[in-house]
């Protein structure tokens, strides 16, 4: 796809400086910029090399005014860092714009969608599976029985959508996710072996749910496993049966959280956090990469560690952590003198 620098001025709404007939089919960092690709600059840090870059079209803020001559065209506007994300989103939406049913698929008679979708080739729609309006499904992905899903979502290839999922409007799942397998349910007999618990429940996502790659969703043993409106999840995340996720909150990679756990809205998790079950997160709460939550936790708290504390006192502990071995040399020779 080409677009020429007048036809970008007019998607952000600013002023060409320079040959708006020039175009551009890709996109670059402004110090790797070259021929037939669109930069921009918005850090200051980076202001020298648009006088080297070799972009033919550089995004800046109206601000902007050079001090020496330039080989890019400009399009000044407003934010330059904004407008450039409303092109990235724009590019995509164009990118991603499929329309139609490739074949070979496999369709349920009992499976309905709305207009405008895309199915991809040896996609799988089971019984009773309901699909809303501009819907994008990639190929190889499979849905299960009365999965529900709503309008302008994006399943990419391989996914899983598991039996009788629900799905809300403008969500995406990436690649290889698993929405809706059995949550790890087992009990021990008599022998002391471990016998399956049936896994009866499913899985919720509300509107404007993000799910990377890789990450899987289990359903609920009984009930529902949800994740509420704007909740954002990384790649590689494992949430267990009957958890459920407040409102927008944002959970980065390789997180586990363990069953029947409740967190808050407006959370904010980092990579590699474990959190145990039958806790209570809540509302504003803010987890440091690699934590393990072991108890309950209050609205607006920031824990770091394993198990975790509040983050101004594992900072403070840290300190003297580093010092250990020069405290514990004082206390020997303390020690001796008595």
């Amino acid at each position: 796809m080409k677009f020429t620098a007048g036809q970008i001025a007019g998607i952000l709404e600013g002023e060409v400086h320079g040959n708006p007939e020039i175009a551009v089919h890709k996109l670059a960092k402004i110090e790797e910029g070259e021929e037939g690709s669109l930069t921009f600059l918005a850090n200051p840090k980076y202001t020298s090399f648009i006088y080297k870059t070799k972009a033919s079209i550089t995004i800046v803020n109206k601000s902007f005014v050079p001090e020496q001559d330039l080989d890019t065209t400009l399009i000044k506007v407003d934010d330059a860092y904004k407008s450039f994300s409303k092109l990235l989103e724009y590019y995509n939406q164009v990118k991603n714009n499929k329309v139609g049913i490739e074949e070979p698929i496999f369709k349920s008679e009992t499976a309905i969608y709305g207009a405008d979708v895309y199915i991809g080739a040896f996609a799988y729609l089971g019984n009773n599976v309901t699909i809303g309006d501009n819907v994008k499904i990639y190929p190889n992905v499979y849905i299960g029985d009365n999965v529900k899903i709503g309008d302008n979502v994006v399943i990419f290839a391989g996914a899983k959508i598991y039996s009788e999922t629900i799905i809300g409007d403008n969500c995406v799942i990436n690649s290889s996710a698993v929405l809706g397998a059995d949550g790890f349910g087992f009990a021990p007999n008599e022998d002391g072996e471990f016998v399956k618990v049936p896994q009866t429940g499913n899985v919720i996502l509300e509107d404007n749910v993000d799910i990377g790659a890789g990450t899987s969703i289990d359903r609920a043993t009984l009930g529902s496993t949800i994740l509420r409106k704007g909740v954002k999840l990384d790649n590689q995340i494992q949430i267990a049966h009957n958890v459920e996720i407040g409102e927008h909150t944002v959970i980065a990679a390789q997180t586990g959280i363990a069953g029947s756990t409740k967190i808050g809205k407006h959370c904010m998790i980092g990579g590699q956090v474990g959190i145990v079950g039958h806790i209570v997160i809540g509302d504003f709460v803010k987890i440091q990469a690699q934590s393990g939550i072991g108890r309950n936790v209050k609205d607006h708290e920031v824990l770091q560690g394993s198990p975790a504390l509040n983050y101004g006192d594992y900072n403070k502990s840290y300190v003297h952590f580093k010092n250990l071995s020069r405290i514990i040399s004082r206390i020997d020779t303390l020690e001796k003198k008595d």
